[in-house]
């Protein structure tokens, strides 16, 4: 097509059919993908026991809840800004340049995030951090997909997947023992060394992609993007505190829908855009990525509910929460990798919509929750939605990956990353918002309630998402053959789709 680059002419460039073509490259895929999974396990492995911590660092800071939820969230956020931004960068320079990047900066800001001396510090370092994440994120997903045929991308997806539920899961089991014996400074100094080996590793074995080596960058859709995106989620989360009619909340409120119109226009004049319009008409893009931001809204909005229900109804430790809570990362872990044979037998449109709608159901399930809840009840509550996402999340991005072209496969997995981030703030701050403006008319423990109410309702929109998501069709791209244009007959009824 028009917009796919002619290959560098520097001899040490990578070209459309170079490394990727290479059979070496194609006989040490795995190694690649173990290299990738480590540098995403190096980003993440501090998700879920920072949430858990957050009561004890508010208490050490001197700070409210609330407040300290942005060290989770706000990185979240600024990783959705900029993920286009960056997997534009990795399509011009190469995703192996961007994820090795990444690992140095996931390196330098967790020995920063350790030394932290305040709420604002930690907040402000932690959201730094989201471009280490952000440079390393879309790379490795457009390595791993070009790096994979089509007829094993799902497996290969659903192993990152089930690393992304992974980390969490070491990150609390070993986590919280540390954190109650050394504090949650730990935590970020054990990244930097996993960080160093993942470096080294991708620095022996990782291919380069091919680049494009025309366009600009959007910084005007970027900014439009901040715009858009950053002061609804602050008006949000200041709502419950200050007031609707706050005149900051107003005016938040007032800028975003303006930035987000010019967002749009921008777009469709750039050059190089952020987010090429063009795949919005894909229902193999837009319904994938709308079924992922809804899922992933409601699953994290619980996921951060959950541990300020077990401390503050059932009050359990740090410890004790965070070895309930990998009963969902756990079982996101266990079924990433079957999700493959799930998508073979029924489709991955069936895959999908089961898995959003096992989310539904396991928001329903936490909605029930309370002080008489026993530990297997609630666990059960959270592996719910951990096989519910574990089976779903694989399909939906490989639906994504058969709708765009192989120039944009960065862009791509950016655009995916980005709404995925916003919906997770979105979903963790309006759940949480609607939580606390509860307590005072329900009580604490019926506050939560109301919380994963919300949940439900975002979670089922997802459920609607998800059966118009698309297979891919032909031959895999490192073999010369086409991408399947996210056409909803793309997979024929009767016949058995091709997963991407």
């Amino acid at each position: 097509m028009s917009d796919v680059a002619d290959p560098p002419s520097d001899p040490g460039s990578t070209s459309t059919s170079g490394a990727l073509a290479d059979p070496s490259v194609h006989d040490r895929r795995w190694r690649i993908l173990a290299t990738v999974l480590a540098g995403l396990f190096a980003v993440n492995v501090t998700i879920t026991i920072l949430a858990v911590s957050i009561p004890g660092i508010a208490e050490e800071f001197g700070t409210t809840e609330s407040t300290m939820t942005w060290a989770v969230t706000a990185p979240m956020l600024a990783f959705g800004v900029i993920g286009p931004l960056v997997g534009k960068l990795g399509d011009r320079l190469g995703h192996r340049k961007m994820f090795l990047w990444g690992m140095v900066l996931t390196a330098i800001l967790a020995g920063a995030s350790a030394m932290a001396w305040s709420a604002g510090s930690l907040i402000v370092v932690r959201t730094l951090s989201a471009i280490g994440g952000a440079t390393s994120g879309p790379a490795s997903f457009a390595i791993v997909s070009r790096v994979f045929p089509h007829q094993e991308r799902v497996k290969a997806l659903g192993y990152w997947a089930m690393v992304g539920a992974g980390g969490p899961v070491v990150g609390v089991v070993a986590g919280g023992p540390l954190i109650e014996a050394f504090g949650w400074r730990t935590l970020f100094l054990l990244q930097i060394p996993i960080a160093a080996v993942a470096f080294m590793f991708a620095l022996r074995l990782l291919p380069e992609t091919p680049r494009e080596a025309h366009g600009r960058f959007d910084v005007a859709g970027a900014v439009l993007l901040a715009l858009g995106v950053t002061p609804p989620l602050y008006a949000i989360s200041q709502a419950a505190t200050v007031g609707w009619t706050d005149p900051i909340v107003l005016a938040c409120l007032v800028v975003s829908p303006f930035a987000l119109v010019g967002f749009v226009k921008a777009e469709a004049r750039a050059e190089s855009p952020l987010l090429p319009l063009r795949y919005l008409s894909r229902p193999g893009f837009t319904f994938a990525i709308g079924a992922q931001t809804l899922i992933n809204a409601a699953y994290m909005g619980s996921f951060v509910l959950s541990p300020l229900l077990m401390q503050h109804v059932l009050d359990y430790t740090e410890t004790k929460t965070g070895l309930v809570s990998i009963a969902r990362p756990l079982a996101f872990s266990f079924a990433g990798p079957v999700a493959g044979a799930v998508a073979a037998k029924v489709g991955p449109r069936w895959a999908a919509t089961g898995g959003a709608i096992s989310v539904t159901l396991a928001m329903a399930w936490m909605a029930t929750l309370g002080s008489s809840s026993s530990v297997i009840v609630i666990m059960g509550a959270l592996a719910m939605a951990g096989v519910g996402m574990g089976i779903a999340v694989p399909s939906l991005s490989a639906s994504v990956t058969a709708s765009v072209d192989p120039s944009d496969l960065g862009v791509g997995g950016a655009a995916q990353q980005m709404v995925n981030q916003v919906g997770m703030v979105v979903g963790i701050q309006v759940m949480q918002a609607v939580q606390e403006s509860r307590v005072d008319a329900v009580g604490l423990e019926a506050s939560f309630h109301w919380g994963y109410g919300v949940g439900i309702v975002i979670a089922a929109l997802g459920v609607i998402c998800a059966p118009r998501i698309v297979a891919a069709t032909g031959t895999p791209l490192a073999q010369g053959g086409r991408r399947g244009r996210g056409r909803a007959s793309d997979a024929e009824p009767g016949v058995e789709p091709a997963v991407a």
